[in-house]
């Protein structure tokens, strides 16, 4: 079983920066560095949407437009982990914020809309951006 754990959200004032961090277990025949993790959020009272995702091996990366300029995936093969680097965050950024991984799924993301269909979600981890 590949577990999948967010972390790093919180109270952030508008134009601030967060870092949020998602750490997939290893399990048998499954290595997190080697596939897609994938960004989305809920803000309160809509539907979930895509952020951006970073695709396993050659690493590209892939951003709604809403958030391209401002928010930055990276990852760290070593600790199993993909960061979001959230920077000059605005008050429609407050969301739930998860992340998705699998074995088989690529990175894709055009307009505002990304690829959905991984197999293992996160809890999701709050943010909020409010003076």
């Amino acid at each position: 079983q590949v577990q999948v754990v967010e972390s790093g959200g919180g109270l952030v004032q508008p134009g601030g920066s967060l870092r949020l961090s998602c750490a997939a277990s290893e399990a048998s025949g499954f290595t997190p560095g080697d596939y897609t993790v994938a960004w989305f959020r809920q803000p309160p009272g809509e539907e979930r949407q895509g952020v951006g995702c970073v695709s396993g091996g050659n690493n590209n990366t892939a951003y709604v437009d809403s958030v391209k300029g401002r928010f930055f995936i990276s990852r760290d093969n070593a600790k199993n982990t993909v960061y979001l680097q959230m920077n000059s965050l605005k008050p429609e950024d407050t969301a739930v914020y998860y992340c998705a991984t699998d074995s088989y799924s690529g990175c894709w993301c055009s307009g505002f809309v990304c690829y959905s269909g991984y197999e293992y979600w996160g809890q999701g981890t709050q943010v909020t951006v409010s003076s």
